[in-house]
């Protein structure tokens, strides 16, 4: 059966782009529910009123920061996704459709620095009081995990290659004469390097790994010494960096494991499956009732569990204006029972523990499937931020992220929806009663 012909016509004169859209829509409805005001007063005193070229509105490009984390994408897809979903575009203030990209990807960069850690976490504020009741429960549940920065898994022959090209780029700019370029001897020692499991493979592929060492130091102190004096203070911090490298041995603590991040520190963690973990540690706090994320920090240091709850505590205070009654978290957080009046709970063997205890005790192994969220759906499995300033607002926009999504699917279920399983779940739990009670004994 063919369908009938659709009507062309024009719909009217004063129809608008809101009137086009389906109202149910959790993204339009998000669009409605968030104060857009507050950002814009925020984050106007970072522009001038007076000097330079227009720039892109405020909600637009704050807009673009949440959709990218939604919905998982790159600031090069999320541009260019932009102009393809009028939901995206509704969502961003626009009032008419725009089959064009709304900006440059590297605008997204920049503005992320123009705002700072301190516009993003205003972001986060935002996404926990649109949960509104929801994100009041002093209760909390907590854990820690780790953010991994996009490096390769390092080791020190990587690095010693990597110092080797950096300073024949940095000869080759100044156009410094090197002694020797070490080209070809690299490329040899690495095939040797390459065949390591050959029969007597094993010592010369160690000899050659110390020859690559011995390389790189000879051109780093070249460069120190031909380099002119007003040029050397501008590669200063990357010689220093290099020196460091060279230097550091297998037990020594703070060791550069990335040139590009060299804050990257390296986390064990006790898992089977990967043992070291190299970015930085988050903590993450929820709500225990509703699993709200009502903290998320970065820390780039090596710190005991225990010692990074008075700052993400200090961060919930912020986020919500109250202080926590209770965090319940694992054994990781040995160590002192109470915070600025916030009592730490970690479980121990204690027959008197009553049952409403033992029960929050329980609830806590949720926060787990949210920091699984967190990494896999919301881009915190690897962080492509540059810097230490990246690793937070990574973890923020992740955090915001997920909050906006959980009172998305609220919206998407309806409240008819909840109405209709309740009275399902009522008529089951009561038909299973009478059937216990009319049963006949024997």
């Amino acid at each position: 059966m063919l369908s009938k012909p659709k009507n062309n016509f024009q719909l009217g004169f004063f129809i608008t782009f809101e009137d086009q859209l389906n109202h149910d829509h959790p993204l339009f409805q998000l669009a409605k529910a968030i104060q857009w005001d507050v950002f814009e007063d925020a984050f106007s005193k970072h522009y001038s009123s007076t000097m330079g070229a227009p720039a892109k509105p405020i909600r637009l490009m704050v807009s673009l920061l949440i959709l990218k984390q939604l919905r998982n994408l790159s600031d090069e897809s999320i541009v260019e996704q932009w102009s393809e979903n009028a939901y995206y575009q509704y969502f961003g203030g626009e009032q008419i459709f725009r089959p064009e990209q709304p900006c440059a990807a590297t605008e997204l960069v920049e503005f992320r620095k123009r705002i700072g850690t301190e516009g993003i976490e205003l972001i986060l504020k935002e996404s926990v009081r649109i949960n509104g009741k929801d994100s009041n429960d002093d209760t909390l549940s907590g854990d820690t995990t780790v953010q991994e920065k996009n490096i390769t898994y390092p080791t020190d022959d990587k690095l010693y290659k990597k110092i080797i090209d950096k300073c024949r780029t940095i000869s080759e700019r100044e156009q410094i004469e090197l002694r020797q370029s070490y080209k070809r001897t690299v490329k040899k020692l690495s095939i040797i390097q390459r065949l390591r499991r050959n029969k007597g493979g094993d010592v010369k592929a160690r000899r050659a790994s110390k020859k690559v060492k011995t390389i790189a130091g000879r051109l780093v102190r070249e460069l120190k010494r031909k380099l002119p004096a007003a040029i050397l203070n501008k590669y200063a911090i990357d010689l220093e960096l290099f020196s460091k490298v060279l230097l550091q041995k297998r037990g020594d603590s703070n060791k550069i494991y990335s040139l590009h991040e060299p804050h990257v520190k390296c986390y064990t963690k006790g898992k089977e499956h990967k043992k070291f973990e190299f970015g930085s540690k988050v903590s993450i706090l929820i709500t225990q009732k509703t699993g709200v994320i009502v903290g998320a920090l970065n820390f780039n240091e090596t710190l005991h569990d225990s010692k990074t709850l008075p700052d993400a505590l200090q961060q919930y205070e912020r986020l919500t204006g109250k202080l926590a009654k209770d965090i319940f978290l694992d054994r990781g957080y040995r160590g002192p029972k109470i915070i600025n009046q916030t009592n730490l709970h970690t479980p121990k063997p204690n027959p008197n523990i009553t049952k409403a205890k033992r029960k929050k005790h329980k609830r806590r192994a949720a926060i787990e499937p949210t920091i699984g969220h967190l990494k896999h759906d919301y881009r915190m499995i690897r962080n492509y931020l540059k810097g230490a300033i990246g690793d937070e607002m990574n973890v923020m926009l992740s955090a915001a992220a997920m909050n906006f999504k959980r009172v998305m699917n609220l919206w998407k279920l309806g409240l008819k929806s909840i109405i209709e399983n309740l009275f399902l779940l009522i008529i089951r739990y009561w038909c299973t009663f009478f059937i216990q009670k009319l049963k006949p004994t024997f």
